[in-house]
């Protein structure tokens, strides 16, 4: 493999290769990185191309906080006649790199050919670029942001993919483990049809939190943003930062991310539920956009705008996406988790507006709420795996920590 170098680092390999591995660094590289997954992909009728705008901005320190102060590195990998084979990218975050047992750096935007040699490149460069800055492991793939995108290898469930999330392969797996990768943590996406029933020992619970005056239900509303903001900061705060990769969100901020889903929002699929006047959960749940996304190939310009206005018009969308689920630990183990939705159901149901309902991811790290989930009739349909690789081989491996 030829010796490659980079502005910030030098990636050495053997020296009889036939490929070359390109830092991304101007426009030529960052249009080649949109191209690989194209490539890989193009015969696959289920994949959807991601918006090229999606994945830019995760590289651009002015939309990705996350960047301020850290670092991260992209590449491209070409084969002797200059065909693009692969791409992929290294980050460290320096606010999380240090939780874990050994300092950990994360790879992702990977996507590669059905070929060993040009994967093992692929990652004994992000292990190189990540050893030369202190780091003892990494993740992959993973986002440089939140963990709600771009996390995890697809290895079951093999079906059109939701907004911003993974979609590879099946290959890819095998490339990952015969590089050294393990499991760290599984990743389930959860479907059910929004018509169907819900278990009658769950009705049961739910009708007890009915028949209490003291629980309300209420769905958002557009013109009442900032006291929806505070409500999901307060029971987001509350219910999810248990975690340690899990960081707190301010109100402001909350405002900030209802505010850019304000123009896909359905008001009757996001729900609240409270208990004498006093938030105790939500259930948030929005059109599955990229069943509008995949008739704009990836181009968010004029055209595409006008493409997406033009379907979203025509209610191509039969599809809602349980974003984030959540419930006060006060409220939690009493029903309220079903209760919240069977009063979305009495609405959503009538509006024949969607046909099915899938849910983010869950990790195995998280088996309350997989047994939560799961009690509610749900099934696992989409498996993703989140690896990690300590780059000492004599370290102890250890999995993801469990939730409490």
């Amino acid at each position: 493999m030829t010796e490659t170098s980079s502005n910030k680092t030098r990636v050495v390999f053997p020296s009889n290769s036939t490929l070359t591995l390109v830092e991304v660094k101007d426009k030529k590289t960052r249009r080649e990185f949109l191209k690989v997954p194209l490539i890989i992909n193009k015969n696959d009728p289920n994949w959807i191309r991601p918006l090229d705008v999606d994945i830019e901005d995760v590289f651009d320190a002015k939309k990705n906080k996350a960047l301020r102060n850290s670092e991260a590195i992209r590449w491209v990998l070409k084969d002797k006649s200059g065909n693009l084979i692969g791409r992929t990218a290294a980050f460290i975050n320096k606010k999380t790199a240090d939780r874990n047992d050994q300092p950990t750096g994360g790879m992702g935007f990977f996507d590669c050919i059905n070929d060993q040699d040009a994967a093992s490149l692929l990652f004994e460069a992000c292990q190189q670029w990540l050893e030369r800055r202190g780091m003892e492991a990494m993740d992959g793939p993973i986002n440089f942001g939140e963990r709600d995108r771009w996390w995890g290898v697809l290895v079951d469930g093999f079906s059109e993919p939701n907004y911003c999330a993974n979609y590879n392969q099946p290959y890819y797996q095998k490339l990952f483990e015969e590089y050294g990768f393990k499991i760290y943590f599984n990743q389930y996406t959860y479907r059910r049809g929004v018509t169907d029933p819900v278990p009658e020992k769950q009705l049961v619970k739910a009708d007890r939190i009915a028949a209490n005056p003291g629980y309300t239900f209420e769905h958002i509303s557009l013109k009442k943003l900032d006291k929806f903001a505070g409500d999901f900061s307060s029971i987001y705060n509350a219910a999810w930062v248990k975690h340690e990769s899990v960081a707190g969100i301010s109100k402001e901020q909350a405002l900030v991310i209802l505010k850019k889903m304000k123009p896909i929002i359905d008001e009757q699929i996001v729900w609240y539920a409270y208990y004498e006047g006093e938030p105790a959960g939500f259930f948030i749940m929005l059109p599955e956009v990229n069943q509008i996304f995949k008739y704009v190939n990836g181009k968010m310009n004029w055209l595409g705008k006008i493409k997406f206005l033009w379907y979203k018009w025509r209610g191509v969308c039969r599809k809602m996406f349980g974003v984030v689920f959540g419930i006060v630990p006060d409220h939690q183990g009493k029903g309220l988790e079903v209760a919240i939705v069977m009063a979305a159901a009495e609405v959503i149901q009538p509006l024949n507006r969607y046909d099915i309902l899938e849910l983010n991811w869950i990790g195995d790290f998280n088996p309350k709420m997989m047994r939560v989930t799961e009690s509610m009739g749900v099934k696992i349909v989409k498996t993703h795996i989140t690896y990690r690789k300590l780059f000492d081989p004599d370290a102890i491996f250890k999995r993801a920590p469990m939730m409490d």
